[in-house]
């Protein structure tokens, strides 16, 4: 089989934004004009393709990141088949408890559509999901939706895009009309007029620029035009002397700067209305990079371990990177993966690089969201999904046996919230583990542990409507019958002030008996620098294959912290000294000494408690505004800042997440209903010491 497109006419990009920015509404929109779905389907009307969980369709939002493969002719070649392109879209969710999602999916996609509320601008997860693509370097262009609604203006929406995200970006659009009379939009490089005629607005009708705007649209002209041609020194010259600049130059121009992340475009209009997204569309072929248009791939050589380069070509030996695994009621377990270099054929065997296990890829799946279509081989640039890998999960790498490669793991938040389970029955029992196991192969930031004293399962998540859609998929996708405890915070433990100790294990019990004994030294950490164990014995003091052991006993005993018997974090634990018995040292032996060596040491090094912060902006009117303050002082929160937003005052606050349970019903009580709240984790901080001392009593009962 030979490619049917060439890999410079590939686009692999995400739509990504904060909840309600009307993401999957413009993903819809791209389906119909890009000719997979025939029908436009309505996120309030549960109607959306890409949107095909119940969970999802009954909430109105997005959960899982969905895949499409779709084609397009940007408008201006007018249907002519020899200039389609093939887009790879993944539709990610705007909620942050699936902030997971938009993570693994960024870190497989060449470029990004980033979708804004022409009325709230920049929101909470618009910035975290902004920030997100900054760390994987993805290319992005902006489109302020939602023109249509009253309140809306693109000026303000951009203005906060340039305030709270970048000063790069630039208006290469401007809306005709706002709010009710949106009537179309102005392309500022090719300075023309377009309105959107027909049932969807698929029949776009070129026009003069109206009378009244032909001054605005020449001065944003102008401005666009010299930050473009900033970017290369040959058109700067060109157009510093006076020469006429064509649309080919500036759009190349225009290309090259968005693939170097130096500036970022800015669309508009209104998907809702079929008002502005074959342009995006456009934007997407022009200004968004191809596979072949980024830099090679790194990885690690698993013969040599350096640090190894692969080239996006056909020729080269395979490597992929599995970005999710799925469940699929009709073919069991699905895993989507890259396709970074080289081909797959369909039967093939190639390495888990991550495991060192082969796989067997029975079946090549092209994903349109819930439906799929077979195909034999893939190449270099490709998406795709295969069924039944057995050992494979997300982060894993997949390569040919010849040239093994390891490729950059995808680094996951931990869990900040946590709930009891109990199966109603003994067959509830077996099938809950089975559930269990496959959600948590699903989502890495699903966790499930067991409580040692009690026996309970305990399932932990990204928060509390994260957690709930756990549970609900559980009773509906595995029908598992579970009651449900209340949610409780995951807090954690460290230590502030560094500290020593020693420890013997000594047993005698007729016959060989236990010997161990270590001397430990502990240092607190940075925030987020994990744990890291150091060996500094000298002259075998203790045997080198004891070391290992005291490594495991000193893990094990941070597991279960000193202050309340929570997981403990950023801890350096060096060993340094010690002695052992000829006959009587083991490994076990050393590994109790390190556990009892390390509690010992972790309570005469100050330890604390440390919850999560979360960040909250809150959204009321402004009678409520003293109301909802006074509320949110107390539950601990700082208030950061306030503003005002379309006659609303916007609060943004950090609070703990303890104090935060329930609070949705609270601010609908005192705001008569109007009041509304997005929350993400922020960080761990250490608890007040009256607030320690509760939940230390707490945990005791």
């Amino acid at each position: 089989m030979s490619r049917s497109y060439h890999i410079d006419k590939y686009r692999n990009i995400g739509i990504i934004a904060h909840i309600d920015a009307g993401k999957t509404t413009t993903t819809e929109r791209v389906l119909f004009y890009t000719g997979i779905s025939h029908k436009i389907g309505e996120v309030h009307e549960g109607q959306a393709v890409m949107d095909w969980m119940e969970q999802e369709r009954e909430r109105g939002i997005t959960i899982t990141s969905a895949a499409t493969t779709c084609f397009w002719v940007p408008t201006r070649f007018a249907q002519d088949k020899k200039h389609e392109y093939r887009f790879n879209i993944i539709d990610t969710p705007g909620h942050i408890d699936f902030t997971v999602e938009v993570q693994r999916s960024l870190r497989v996609l060449d470029g990004a559509v980033v979708v804004f509320d022409g009325v709230a601008g920049v929101e909470p997860q618009s910035e975290t999901v902004w920030r997100q693509a900054d760390k994987f370097a993805v290319p992005r262009i902006c489109f302020i939706n939602k023109l249509d609604r009253t309140g809306a203006s693109f000026e303000r929406g951009l203005d906060s895009i340039i305030k709270k995200l970048t000063p790069n970006a630039i208006a290469i659009q401007l809306p005709i009309g706002e709010e009710e009379n949106l009537r179309g939009i102005i392309d500022l490089l090719a300075m023309k007029a377009y309105s959107f005629e027909g049932d969807f607005g698929q029949q776009i009708v070129e026009q003069e620029i109206p009378e009244d705007m032909k001054e605005k649209a020449k001065e944003w002209r102008e401005k666009a035009v010299e930050r473009i041609v900033a970017e290369d020194e040959v058109l700067m010259n060109k157009y510093l002397g006076g020469e006429d600049v064509s649309l080919e130059e500036i759009r190349g121009a225009l290309r090259k700067a968005v693939i170097a992340s130096k500036l970022v475009p800015v669309f508009c209009g209104s998907a809702l209305k079929n008002k502005g997204v074959q342009f995006v569309l456009d934007g997407v072929v022009d200004y968004l990079p191809s596979p072949a248009d980024l830099p090679t791939i790194k990885g690690v050589d698993l013969k040599t371990e350096q640090e190894i380069e692969r080239e996006l070509k056909d020729e080269e030996s395979f490597a992929a990177l599995a970005f999710k695994v799925a469940t699929d009621p009709y073919v069991g377990t699905l895993t989507y993966f890259r396709v970074y270099s080289g081909t797959l054929t369909k039967g093939s065997y190639v390495l888990n690089a991550t495991t060192g296990e082969k796989e067997r890829i029975s079946r090549i799946l092209r994903m349109h969201a819930a439906e799929r279509e077979e195909v034999d081989e893939l190449f270099a640039g490709d998406i795709a999904a295969t069924v039944g890998l057995k050992n494979t999960t997300t982060g894993h790498t997949l390569c040919s046996e010849q040239n093994p490669i390891l490729l950059e793991q995808i680094s996951f938040p931990e869990p900040v919230i946590s709930i009891r389970i109990e199966p109603n029955t003994k067959q509830d029992q077996e099938k809950m583990g089975f559930a269990l196991k496959r959600l948590s192969d699903e989502d890495p930031t699903f966790r499930v542990s067991s409580d040692g004293e009690t026996g309970e399962t305990i399932i932990s998540g990204m928060g509390e409507l994260h957690l709930d859609i756990i549970v609900d998929r559980m009773k509906r996708e595995f029908g598992v019958g579970a009651q449900v405890g209340r949610p409780q915070v995951a807090y954690k433990e460290t230590i502030t002030q560094g500290a020593e100790a020693e420890a013997k294990y000594v047993r005698q019990t007729g016959g060989r008996g236990q010997f161990g004994h270590v001397k430990l030294r502990v240092a607190p950490k940075a925030k987020g620098e994990g744990f890291s164990f150091k060996n500094e014995i000298k002259g075998g003091v203790i045997p080198r294959e004891y070391i290992p052991a005291v490594e495991k006993g000193v893990k094990e005993a941070m597991a279960k912290g000193v202050v309340a018997g929570y997981p403990m974090v950023d801890i350096e634990a060096t060993l340094f000294d010690g002695s052992y018995h000829e006959v009587d040292s083991s490994e076990m032996a050393f590994k109790i000494a390190g556990s009892m060596g390390f509690q010992d040491a972790a309570r005469k090094a100050s330890p604390i408690l440390l919850e999560p912060i979360m960040n909250l902006e809150v959204t009321v009117p402004e009678n409520f505004f003293g109301d909802v303050i006074g509320d949110l002082s107390s539950r601990r929160g700082q208030i950061q800042e306030t503003e005002d937003r379309m006659g609303m005052k916007v609060i943004g606050v950090l609070v703990p997440l303890a104090e935060m349970f329930g609070y949705a019903t609270n601010l609908r009580s005192l705001t008569e209903g109007r009041g509304t709240f997005t929350m993400e984790f922020k960080r761990y901080e250490g608890v007040p010491q009256n607030v320690s001392q509760e939940i230390i009593a707490g945990k005791a009962k």
